[in-house]
């Protein structure tokens, strides 16, 4: 079917009002550093749950947390650097006395 002027005329004026390509908020270094130092600090809290004298069970409640952060975040940086910081965090903090200890 061929295209009328008329028609064609709008389509054309449409495809000019239409940007390229969408901007996007770009976030100044300062809130990128902060957010990382808070993925962080949330991503090194445990819960130990100790039965004396063997039994203990570590629960990494602030990597949850984290990826519950990391996943609704607004201004969302790089997902994959947030998940590296939030797992090192994690494996890091393991062997360190940090977070809650609960016993029993």
């Amino acid at each position: 079917m061929l295209m009328t002027k008329k028609k064609h005329k709008q389509a054309t004026k449409a495809a000019k009002r239409t940007p390229a390509r969408a901007t996007t908020a770009v976030e100044p270094d300062s809130v990128y550093f902060l957010k990382l130092v808070m993925f962080l600090i949330v991503g090194s809290q445990w819960i130990r749950i100790e039965h004396l004298p063997d039994l203990s069970i570590p629960i990494p409640v602030g990597l949850l947390i984290g990826l519950v952060f990391a996943t609704h975040d607004h201004f969302a940086i790089d997902r994959k650097v947030e998940f590296a910081v939030l797992l090192i965090a994690t494996f890091v903090s393991f062997w360190l006395p940090l977070g809650l200890i609960v016993t029993t």
